[in-house]
């Protein structure tokens, strides 16, 4: 079991001048401190234009800062909007390379499509195929990531010449691919492209058995069909995230957070908006009432509590646990707190046997993995007389300048 961090940079209003400023210093200070406590990965999400639920929009920035600032922790896309509406192909892949180098091969890259009108409509994208788009966009990433050159594409979101697309990554062939996922038919999604699953969905260990039994049961499938140059076979959920040795503490300080994620997810997605005059806080606040409900929330508790829920997911099948630290108005020092209490109770009890235990699940997919990519459909290699040449862009300029005759031309 892994443990990680995600970040959707919430700033439920009323906002200041420093609001915006404020949060980022602080979710770095987040990152740096779960660095050195052991924490495995810092996740940031890609959303453009959601007021108050994520001003995450260059996360890419964002995690270059945290590689920059940090030694061991992983530093995920969690997700990129691989879409090219949104972005690009061949950015994404330069995108996700440099971010590897940056951070000596610590990246892992999430794709996502996004699933709001603002965002959708904002740039145009259809949104019936939006997941098809998604994963051409995915696969050809890949192929830039490997292939010296790149072939070109023709397809149906985007058209390319032959490119060669760098820098390349550090991590070889590529940075473990991932898929955001909110319910069964997603989870499918990922597995048959060999993709890792990031279960955006919160599940008590019961549904998140059975999630982790179909997506493992198609990996070792023949429907497993890579779209990368590797299969990533890991399955990452979020979960809430505020421990306390008071388990009524832990209740008020993280509860608020959880419950206004769960409200502003779904409220995005249903409900009209107008941009600029977002009222998410706001309407929450109406619908909880004055005084907040007693609600038993995964995640929110003592560390004993927390350690329990952890080893029922472990047990479960899943292979990362993402804290929900960052949510609604959740407060810096108590999340720093959190991470504090979960290090020293929690966290031990995970890293005793987690190498042999990694090892021994590998061992078991191997001839699974070998035998997805044996059916993976590659896109040819050029030869060097295969490669087109690009034409200059203007005749060349002679290699000197002759010196004028005398001093009055120069």
């Amino acid at each position: 079991m892994k443990f990680g961090l995600m970040y959707e940079l919430q700033i439920p209003k009323p906002w200041d001048e420093e609001s915006e400023y404020r949060m980022v210093q602080e979710a770095t200070e987040q990152v740096i401190l779960a660095d050195k406590l052991g924490i495995d990965h810092a996740w940031a999400v890609e959303h453009h234009f959601l007021e108050e639920y994520s001003h995450c929009s260059a996360s890419d920035v964002f995690l270059a800062s945290l590689a920059a600032k940090t030694e061991r922790i992983r530093i995920g896309l969690g997700i990129r909007q691989v879409i090219p509406g949104y972005n690009h192909p061949s950015r994404s892949a330069e995108t996700v390379a440099m971010l590897d180098l940056i951070s000596h091969g610590r990246v892992d890259f999430g794709i996502g499509e996004g699933a709001t009108r603002l965002e959708l409509r904002g740039y145009g994208i259809n949104a019936r195929r939006k997941q098809a788009l998604s994963l051409e966009a995915a696969e050809q990433i890949a192929n830039m990531m490997v292939m010296t050159p790149y072939p070109g594409y023709e397809g149906e979101g985007f058209s390319m010449p032959c490119r060669n697309v760098i820098p390349k990554p550090r991590q070889k062939p590529h940075p473990p691919m991932w898929m955001a996922c909110t319910n069964r038919a997603t989870i499918e999604v990922a597995a048959r492209n060999g993709l890792g699953v990031l279960a955006f969905s919160f599940l008590d260990p019961q549904s998140a058995a059975h999630w982790a039994e179909v997506y493992y049961s198609i990996i070792k499938s023949d429907q497993c069909v890579p779209i990368g140059h590797a299969v990533n076979p890991n399955f990452a959920m979020v979960a809430g995230f505020s421990i306390h040795p008071d388990a009524e503490e832990a209740q008020r300080r993280g509860i608020d957070g959880f419950q206004f994620f769960r409200y502003a997810v779904n409220a995005l997605v249903a409900n009209e908006t107008r941009p600029g005059r977002s009222r998410l806080w706001d309407e929450y606040e109406e619908l909880r009432g004055p005084d907040l409900p007693s609600l038993a929330a995964p995640g929110i508790g003592t560390p004993e509590n927390y350690r329990k829920l952890a080893m029922e997911f472990q047990n479960a099948g899943i292979d990362q646990v993402i804290f929900l630290q960052q949510g609604g108005k959740n407060r810096h020092e108590h999340i720093c707190e959190s991470l504090e209490y979960f290090a020293r109770d929690v966290l031990p009890a995970f890293q005793e046997d987690r190498d042999a235990r990694e090892a021994a699940k590998m061992e078991e997919l191997a001839p699974y993995l070998e035998a997805a990519m044996a059916r993976k459909v590659r896109m040819p290699e050029l030869t060097d007389d295969e490669i087109p040449i690009v034409p200059p862009s203007q005749e060349r300029e002679a290699f000197y300048v002759r010196a004028p005759a005398d001093e009055s031309q120069k």
